[in-house]
Formats: C-alpha cells, structure tokens, sequence
C-alpha cells in the first residue's frame, strides 16, 4: 500500500477573487483585515455542516413525531396525527434554518499575518491569532466527517494546553492543512 501525500491548492483553487469569494469576503468586517495583509485561504464549512450538526436533533424531532402520530393511533394524546406531522415538520425546519444560519455565519480565514475564525449568529466570536503564536495544527476527522470527506483543523498557540480554535467540517482538510503549514513556515 503506498501513501500519496495531499498536494497543495493550485493558485487558482486559493483565489480569493472570484464571486463566491467576494460574497465570503464581503461578509468580513472592514476593519478586521489590516493595511497590507493578504489573504492567503478564504474558507466556509461544507454544506454538509447544515445536516450534519443538526442530525441528532432532528433524528429526535422525528422520533418524538412518530412517537406523537403513533400515539394517536392508541388514543393516548388528543393531538391528531396531522396535527403532530404538521408541528413536527414546523419544528424540524426551524431546526434546519437555525443551522443555516450558523452555516453563513462561519468564515474562516489565513493571512500572510494571521489565522482567523468568526462565528456565531447571535453572540459572533472572533479568534485571531499571529502566525508567530500558532505553535501546531491538528487534522481531525470524527466518523461523520470523514464518511462526507470532511474535516477539522484545529490551532493551538503559544501558552496554552489546547486548541484554541478550529475550522469545522471543512472540505478537503488535508491539503486545506498542508497549505497553512506551508503559510506557517512561509511568513512566520
């Protein structure tokens, strides 16, 4: 068996000028990119962020739906089985929708200077750090990350004991690695 190593973005798959980047790009506040800095990888999670994280919620929403038109059944609850669809369907999109909006609120960025995160909807978290302070990444890949190709960087910086941020369910996460050790060595 023999190992292939994971080759580096061409310049055009790291192009942060192209329309998908501009809509990314235009959702980063003005003053949080510094005169001079250049953007190296402009990145979202996948779509498949949206299932994935909201599955077990949703594998309980319809349980309890099923439970609910079952129960009809036995005359047990006065809620009909229409009804029970009907508010199990209602509950399931909310739960979806929220997770869209985790999704968009998602950006991950690498500099010439620094690594940057920012999520959240309501109460939006900013992590940035100075290449210089990233002490190592880790590629992590939990069972349902990797059945989608999917996965997880994390970054450790100077003075801690853990990872301080990471960049979930991303596509293509060892080259997405690769690139930002070879940033790392490059402009540190």
């Amino acid at each position: 068996m023999t190992r292939t190593t994971p080759q580096p973005f061409s310049e055009a798959e790291v192009d942060v000028t192209g329309p998908s980047a501009t809509r990314i790009a235009a959702m980063l506040p003005e003053q949080l990119l510094q005169g001079g800095e250049t953007i190296v990888l402009l990145l979202k999670p996948s779509p498949w962020f949206i299932l994935l994280e909201s599955a077990g919620s949703v594998l309980l929403i319809l349980l309890a739906t099923a439970t609910a038109v079952l129960a009809d059944r036995s005359s047990l609850i006065e809620l009909s089985s229409r009804d029970a669809l009907l508010l199990g369907i209602v509950v399931t999109t909310i739960r979806l929708g929220w997770q869209l909006f985790e999704w968009l609120s998602r950006v991950y960025v690498l500099t010439d200077m620094r690594v940057i995160r920012i999520k959240g909807v309501l109460r939006v978290s900013v992590f940035e750090t100075p290449l210089k302070n990233v002490q190592h990444t880790r590629a992590l890949f939990t069972l349902r990350e990797r059945l989608f190709g999917l996965g997880t960087i994390s970054f450790a910086t100077s003075g801690t004991a853990y990872d301080e941020a990471s960049w979930h369910m991303i596509s293509r996460p060892l080259q997405v690695n690769q690139l930002v050790l070879q940033t790392l060595s490059r402009y540190r």
